[in-house]
């Protein structure tokens, strides 16, 4: 299992570029007037795959400490010497030249994937005058880790996301994990991830029910909706065009379960999972609604939420602690339709 991270929290989660009349023709979110900003990128793909020697590959080790623990694994071995043979032996694996015109193929000079990090980070800076940026890193290791996110340090293992049609995927990854490998992920993923810190995301941790968790993530995908309004919502949500056009013709449907199953409120962690963590499919409801159905809905509570209160700001909505008060206050009730 893959996993990304922001400061010192574990969080499960993630060039191919849309304009935004792409997957259902959606429109651009509000667009504040956001100022460029200019961000520290350190390109490390190449230099990583091209070390061929026990000095070179010791002094990358001492000088990238975070990129040794996570992408290169240094805790599944013994010592670092024997970290090192095993690397070496990779990095001299004829595959890895292949890896690397792969790279060179899908991402080029990373003009786009520079454009997009600029994009978020400039609308995160309007919404957020303080924040410091972070600094960003490309790498590429050959398959070991995908992402890696705090407040001052991004990694991002490009040879995942190399996307449909790659010689090269992540390996033991469910078909349906991994179309949400793909470039026009990359950013998205780490806005979802500051969007659920936090530091920006604030929650009652004594309420584990399970509208809670609804509220939460609905929260963070609103906020990285606000950090790339252009974007496709099938990307934040890791739904297909089919899938995004059920749930928003059945949203009353799967209104419906989540009240007449009494789901809001509900503890239980084994059936909360069934509705927030990843699945094919949310059979519960029927056999075209998409996993994750519950951090759906909790979106589309939190737009309601901002609907009705139109002069909240991103930070003012990021800072309601009650998912009880943003509930109520959101009058959400859709309509009646059917599809499933």
């Amino acid at each position: 299992m893959k996993k990304v991270l922001f400061g010192c929290i574990m969080v499960g989660m993630v060039l191919f570029t849309f304009s935004c009349n792409d997957q259902g023709a959606e429109e651009c979110a509000y667009q504040p007037n956001t100022t460029p900003v200019t961000l520290d990128i350190e390109q490390l793909e190449d230099k990583l795959l091209d070390i061929d020697n026990r000095d070179t590959l010791r002094a990358f080790i001492k000088a990238h400490p975070v990129i040794t623990e996570f992408f290169l694994k240094r805790s599944i071995y013994p010592n670092d010497s024997i970290m090192m043979d095993v690397l070496l032996e990779k990095f001299s694996n004829p595959y890895i030249d292949s890896l690397q015109l792969e790279i060179d193929r899908v991402f080029g000079d990373l003009t786009e994937l520079k454009q997009e990090l600029s994009t978020a980070f400039s609308h995160l800076k309007y919404y957020y005058p303080e924040v410091k940026l972070p600094k960003i890193q490309t790498v590429a290791t050959g398959l070991d880790f995908d992402l890696y996110v705090s407040d001052s340090l991004i990694i991002i293992g490009l040879d995942d996301y190399l996307g449909k049609g790659a010689k090269f995927r992540p390996l033991g990854v469910y078909n349906y994990i991994l179309t949400r490998y793909t470039p026009a992920h990359i950013v998205p993923s780490i806005m979802l991830l500051y969007g659920i810190s936090p530091n920006y995301n604030a929650t009652d941790l004594k309420d584990k029910t399970l509208l809670a968790d609804m509220v939460a993530y609905g929260k963070s995908f609103y906020f990285a909706k606000r950090m790339m309004p252009c974007t496709p919502d099938s990307i934040f949500i890791w739904y297909t065009t089919e899938e995004m056009t059920g749930v928003r013709k059945n949203v009353d449907i799967i209104w419906t379960h989540f009240v007449e199953n009494e789901l809001l409120f509900e503890t239980n962690h084994m059936v909360k999972k069934k509705y927030i963590e990843d699945r094919p499919k949310t059979y519960e409801i029927g056999e075209k609604a998409p996993g994750r159905i519950g951090t759906w809905l909790g979106w589309q509570i939190v737009n309601k939420y901002m609907a009705e209160k139109d002069k909240t700001t991103l930070p003012e909505l990021m800072g309601v602690k009650s998912p009880q008060q943003l509930f109520k206050e959101s009058k959400f009730k859709p309509e009646k339709s059917s599809y499933f």
